[in-house]
């Protein structure tokens, strides 16, 4: 369902299984952009399924997750998919995992690893068969007693509902009410909702859940900690948002002054981005990507990135910067739009993440100082040389 029909947000699932059994899945995005995506997901799930094609083998974010699943410490199932696919080769895939250090159990390792097909889903019961034996051999429990702490998945700003955000629940039991406290906010839950709609009472160890209350937008990767005193609760957070303040004070200043200071040296060319997304998730991903474009000559700097529509004040500060606005998935106000168009802003909306890419790409090729290369295209010797008077020498 979502543009281009490729995964460009996270996505959080719940699957209940035999004997009153549930599953919870974290669904990231496989296209290069979204590394911190991959890297939010193994840092907060219990198992990594390492989803990898019959018919294409190991590819360079597939060996890319791997590294994210040793990193975070986090043990691995294989699941072979398209082995419906004619060529499909699940041995070359075994094979190819077994030179980047993941053997699986067929070859003599340790790794679990199942051949489905997500089309007509063969093999998909045994790939959650092998999930519950991994969690019963891993004995993995969590106290659900205590008070609750979570993390968050993604988070979005919806028009009539304010903040939303993603939320994990890792340990206690999330109650409509309780006060929490979100990076430097505080906030209290309003509502509770799972991945149907559906509104619940309470979220335990391993729900993922929309949650609101927030008092602002979470930035993905938060954690979420519920606290019983209101007052502590207060006190915490206004000290963190004063030490936000401050950091960010200086850090505004510091790069915009830079920014001006350099253009005017001729040092350096850059290009200022500003942007706005749809979920915080997008935003790492397209920031993440953008960074990867910088060479020598030319260097973007995002100066602003939030999660919400385009409005006048990120107009004004592009018009102050010099700046471009990304705008990913998300509407521009019609205020701002007419500002924009005053000031000669320049707002460039987007649905699928490659078009960010391959635009900003082009617009720094613009940037670039064309390559001189010199092209001989003939050779001569002076054999002998006369010299006339009024004309000079001649060769």
């Amino acid at each position: 369902g979502e543009s281009g029909g490729i995964t460009q947000h996270i996505g959080a699932y719940k699957v209940d299984v035999k004997a009153e059994k549930s599953i919870t899945f974290l669904d990231t995005p496989g296209h290069e952009a979204f590394t911190a995506m991959r890297a939010r997901g193994a840092q907060v799930t219990d198992i990594v399924i390492l989803i990898v094609a019959a018919d294409d083998a190991v590819m360079p974010q597939t060996k890319e997750a791997i590294s994210h699943s040793k990193a975070a410490g986090v043990p691995m199932i294989v699941a072979i998919n398209k082995c419906d696919k004619p060529g499909a080769d699940p041995d070359k895939v075994k094979r190819e995992l077994s030179e980047n250090d993941v053997l699986v159990e067929s070859w003599g390792g340790k790794v679990q690893s199942v051949e489905i097909s997500a089309l007509n889903g063969d093999g998909v019961d045994s790939l959650l068969d092998s999930l519950l034996l991994e969690t019963e051999i891993l004995d993995l429990k969590a106290n659900k007693e205590c008070l609750a702490v979570g993390t968050v998945i993604d988070s979005k700003l919806d028009k009539g509902l304010g903040p939303i955000g993603t939320v994990l629940v890792q340990k206690g039991t999330l109650k409509i009410g309780d006060p929490f406290i979100c990076n430097d906010f505080a906030g209290k839950v309003r509502s509770i909702l799972n991945e149907k709609g559906e509104r619940l009472k309470t979220a335990g160890p391993s729900d993922a859940v929309q949650l609101q209350g927030f008092n602002s937008v979470p930035k993905a990767g938060d954690l979420i900690a519920v606290l019983q005193n209101e007052k502590d609760l207060k006190k915490i957070s206004n000290e963190r948002q004063k030490t936000r303040r401050e950091i960010e004070r200086k850090r505004i200043s510091f790069s915009l002054d830079s920014m001006s200071a350099l253009i005017k040296e001729g040092s350096i060319k850059s290009l200022p981005v500003i942007l706005k997304g749809d979920v915080d998730g997008s935003i790492d991903a397209i920031s993440e990507s953008l960074m990867k474009l910088n060479n020598d000559e030319v260097e973007i700097k995002v100066i602003h990135s939030a999660v919400g529509m385009v409005t006048e004040s990120d107009v004004l500060l592009a018009d102050a910067s010099k700046a471009v606005i990304v705008a990913f998935g998300v509407q521009v106000s019609s205020i701002a739009k007419l500002q924009a168009s005053q000031a000669g802003v320049d707002i460039r909306t987007y649905n699928v993440i490659y078009n960010v890419v391959d635009e900003i790409k082009l617009a720094l090729e613009g940037l670039l100082d064309p390559d001189k290369i010199e092209n001989i295209v003939g050779k001569a010797l002076v054999q002998q040389q006369f010299k006339i008077p009024n004309i000079g020498f001649i060769a």
